[in-house]
């Protein structure tokens, strides 16, 4: 999986999805070169129904950027590409 693809995936499932918007990225000080994408296994999260695990995807960033932000920055379902917020 590389970073477009993962982009495209959520897009594709999550239109309003902002995460990868021009804007939140340049906030952030962001850009696509600078993400890796990593097989993250299975990753516990919350949901309404309890907790869960998921096949996930985990984002990492290459380089520090505004803040110091660096390494991992996002996990990613693998089956729709939501954005895992909560993790265990």
């Amino acid at each position: 999986m590389t970073p477009g693809a993962l982009k495209g995936l959520y897009l594709r499932n999550n239109p309003a999805g902002r995460f990868f918007d021009k804007d939140t990225m340049r906030f952030f000080g962001d850009a696509m070169s600078n993400f890796r994408v990593r097989d993250a296994g299975k990753v516990k999260t919350i949901t309404k129904n309890g907790i869960e695990e998921a096949e996930a995807w985990e984002l990492l960033r290459r380089r520090p950027v505004k803040g110091g932000l660096h390494g991992h920055c996002a996990y990613f379902r693998k089956d729709n590409a939501g954005h895992i917020i909560n993790h265990k």
